[in-house]
């Protein structure tokens, strides 16, 4: 046998993995209300610094479809 502990090593990294990454989702103890607020806030602060960022231009391009017709 010439792989030693590897499979039983890469099955504990698996589990901690697996683990891991499902308890970070419902840590903060929230409501869904309340997330999509502090989300919603996160939001139009991202925006808020990209648009001062560009110079007061809008964050978003017009639709070109809207204008043509």
């Amino acid at each position: 046998m010439t792989r030693g502990n590897q499979r039983d090593r890469d099955r504990e990294r698996a589990a901690a993995r697996a683990g891991g990454s499902k308890a970070k989702t419902k840590e903060d103890g929230l409501t869904p209300e309340q997330r999509r607020e502090r989300d919603a806030k996160a939001l139009q602060e991202k925006l808020a610094k990209k648009s001062s960022q560009a110079g007061g231009a809008t964050a978003a391009p017009p639709n070109p479809k809207a204008t043509k017709k």
